[in-house]
């Protein structure tokens, strides 16, 4: 469901004279409130070990749930990329990460409560020695390493993640 859809009602004065004013935003014709959808930050990570395998995780909850995913989630306010990476690798995995390597940004349609909120996906590659041993938490049921070759990108649920690992296969390849 689009917001356009989802919020009827002024948030401000209650009025139902909130219209679609652009693609991104919501004008009540009463108290002059407009309102504007732009994309909420989120993080994920190639997380690699020493044999150039994937951590891949297993999503716990909807959407998507019981798909393939990459561990990692929505920015906080008041916290950057970069600490919402180190934070939910720490809530999802239990692991502790130092050093993150930017990778690339994809756009992203996040269905969540019957609404479809815009998302800005921001992708890291992670490098993990044997010493550090995951454990699957919070959003995670489950995880494995894979070998590069045997990725799949279509048995990852979220139409970012499965363009990031496609992504991600062709750049490792060359």
């Amino acid at each position: 469901m689009k917001f356009n859809e989802l919020f009827r009602y002024c948030p401000v004065c209650g009025s139902r004279e909130f219209d679609l004013h652009t693609v991104k935003s919501m004008h009540c014709r009463q108290c002059d409130f407009s309102m504007y959808i732009n994309p909420s930050a989120a993080v994920a990570a190639f997380i690699l070990n020493e044999n150039d395998e994937l951590l891949v995780t297993v999503r716990a909850k909807d959407p998507a749930k019981g798909t393939c995913d990459l561990p990692g989630g929505f920015v906080d306010d008041d916290e950057s990329a970069e600490l919402a990476l180190i934070r939910e690798l720490h809530e999802e995995l239990g692991i502790t990460v130092g050093k993150a390597e930017y990778l690339f940004s994809l756009p992203n349609q996040y269905l969540y409560s019957g609404w479809t909120l815009p998302t800005l996906d921001l992708f890291y590659r992670v490098k993990i020695g044997t010493n550090i041993v995951p454990v699957a938490a919070d959003d995670v049921a489950d995880f494995e390493f894979v070998p590069l070759h045997r990725l799949n990108p279509q048995q990852f649920g979220l139409r970012s993640i499965r363009n990031a690992v496609s992504r991600f296969i062709e750049t490792y390849k060359k």
